[in-house]
């Protein structure tokens, strides 16, 4: 045991994402590879966990530990026999299968019976005063809804006042797409072990892993000859795509940006992504959008140049921008569509939002030089499908979208996944429940917008504006809390993260 596997202080996360199936594949001969044999492996896992809870966990003396019939399991075993050496009280429940264990389990499961420990049938009753619960059931091999022993105990786990700490992943979560097709653990704390999964940033992973933390076991300089199959992006990536400007900068060198959009009752959206896109950096910003609207811009944000939307203003701001963002606000009547139809020929770098992408739907064009921003239920149209396919696999979904619209694909969501033409994928690890109110899609839109207009690329753009938007409402949360933020609120707080050098 090394001493990195007792002495820290926070979770540090990886930024490579790796597929749970091709590392169940590989594993092995990583494991060969970096000279460790699989039931080391094993007891590198168990004892990265064990670890972990006892930090998180300190004062506890009741273990309970849900032990499945693969090596999820064995990890579970490996756990107990450390904390009953450690003077834990450690029960041990087991799920019978008919077919024989995994030899490392196996093997880990008669070293707990070694040692004087006993394993309890699944269906035993419960000792009191349980204080930790460690779900060590189902792994990363889940595919359908758990059956029954597991889904009883997981039921279980989850109706009891004690944390739950799950090993890998929690049991019922899918490690490749982030779906539940059936009861779910709901861990206080998640360990994942060797690689990050895709199903622990994304889809419902937020709502049952906790706080996760990752250990490599060791076979860290192994995964990096390896190609991930996604990034994970945060604010410590920031400075890689916003460096200090440059002194001697001007306005022109910054950026000439237009949106286009605010239909009737909609002026709050496109004020929205217009300032956004002026926090963010943009040198110059002039919307177009009802005639009606004009005065409560240039009274919110005077530093917009604002103007009526008709065919020769558009063709004039169009001539005039570097970058094109359409969408916010803009309605599904014949004003939007006929703005839509000239902007859709355009060749400078875009992006499509909100009700461009409604329209999009009903007439599907593949572009390279255009970014959309979906949530799942413009994903579905989009994809001719419902919500519930796109969020059963958003992976797949955000691919299926790049092929079939091109260009650069933001599906926006709890782990928000964006996807290239050229392949490449990554996983937004920011953001929070607050950001579920009407508005922070506007506000993301005028972001990515601005960061283009700033000569990023269409997917630097994308994966930069996706991390400021979520650290910016992260920042807000840690002072104010989740429930009733706005949109707004993330205005005047964003030059924190578009100047990533005041927080490094």
């Amino acid at each position: 045991m090394s001493d990195r596997d007792n002495t820290f202080s926070a979770p540090s996360l990886s930024h490579s994402v790796y597929g749970a199936e091709w590392l169940r594949g590989w594993e092995s001969q990583g494991a060969m590879l970096a000279g460790v044999p699989l039931y080391q492996l094993m007891e590198r896992a168990g004892a990265a966990a064990f670890h972990r809870i006892l930090w998180l966990y300190p004062g506890t003396r009741r273990w309970l530990v849900l032990a499945g019939h693969g090596n999820n399991g064995g990890d579970g075993y490996v756990v107990a026999q450390l904390a009953a050496a450690a003077g834990k009280q450690v029960t041990v429940l087991a799920c019978a299968w008919p077919h024989p264990l995994p030899a490392e389990a196996e093997q880990a499961k008669a070293a707990w019976r070694a040692s004087g420990g006993v394993v309890h049938p699944a269906d035993q009753h419960w000792p009191e005063d349980v204080e930790v619960i460690i779900d060590a059931l189902l792994g990363t091999g889940l595919k359908a809804a758990p059956r029954d022993p597991y889904r009883a105990l997981i039921i279980a786990a989850n109706r009891h006042p004690a944390p739950v700490f799950a090993l890998d992943i929690p049991s019922g979560l899918d490690a490749d797409t982030g779906a539940t097709p059936g009861e779910v653990i709901r861990a206080a704390h998640t360990v994942t072990f060797i690689a990050l999964k895709p199903g622990v940033l994304t889809g419902k992973a937020r709502s049952v892993t906790g706080q996760l933390h990752y250990d490599d076991l060791g076979l860290g300089e192994w995964l990096k000859r390896e190609t991930p199959l996604m990034a994970r992006l945060s604010a410590a990536l920031l400075p890689r795509w916003l460096p200090a400007r440059d002194p001697c900068a001007h306005k022109g060198d910054n950026g000439r940006l237009l949106i286009v959009g605010g239909d009737h009752g909609f002026a709050g959206a496109i004020r929205m992504t217009g300032e956004a896109a002026l926090r963010c950096g943009a040198g110059l910003v002039r919307v177009l959008t009802r005639e009606e609207n004009l005065p409560s811009l240039l009274t919110a944000r005077p530093e917009l140049m604002v103007a009526p939307l008709t065919r020769d203003t558009l063709q004039q701001g169009l001539d005039w921008a570097d970058v094109v963002v359409i969408g916010p606000g803009l309605g599904q009547e014949s004003w939007g569509k006929n703005a839509l139809r000239v902007v859709e020929n355009c060749d400078k770098p875009m992006l499509w939002d909100a009700d461009a992408l409604n329209l999009l739907a009903f007439n599907p064009e593949k572009r390279h030089n255009r970014i959309i921003t979906p949530h799942p239920g413009e994903a579905a149209r989009l994809l001719n499908g419902k919500v519930g396919d796109i969020e059963r696999d958003r992976l797949g979904s955000a691919r299926q979208l790049v092929r079939r619209y091109g260009g650069v694909v933001v599906l926006k969501g709890a782990g928000t996944l964006l996807a290239a033409d050229d392949g490449a994928v990554a996983v937004a690890d920011v953001g929070n429940a607050g950001m579920a109110s009407g508005g922070m899609g506007d506000v993301l839109s005028g972001i990515i917008g601005g960061l283009l207009a700033q000569k990023l690329s269409l997917y630097d753009a994308a994966c930069a504006g996706c991390v400021v938007h979520g650290a910016t409402a992260d920042h807000l949360a840690v002072a104010k809390g989740t429930r009733g933020m706005l949109a707004t609120d993330l205005l005047p707080a964003l030059y924190l993260f578009v100047n990533p050098e005041l927080t490094a």
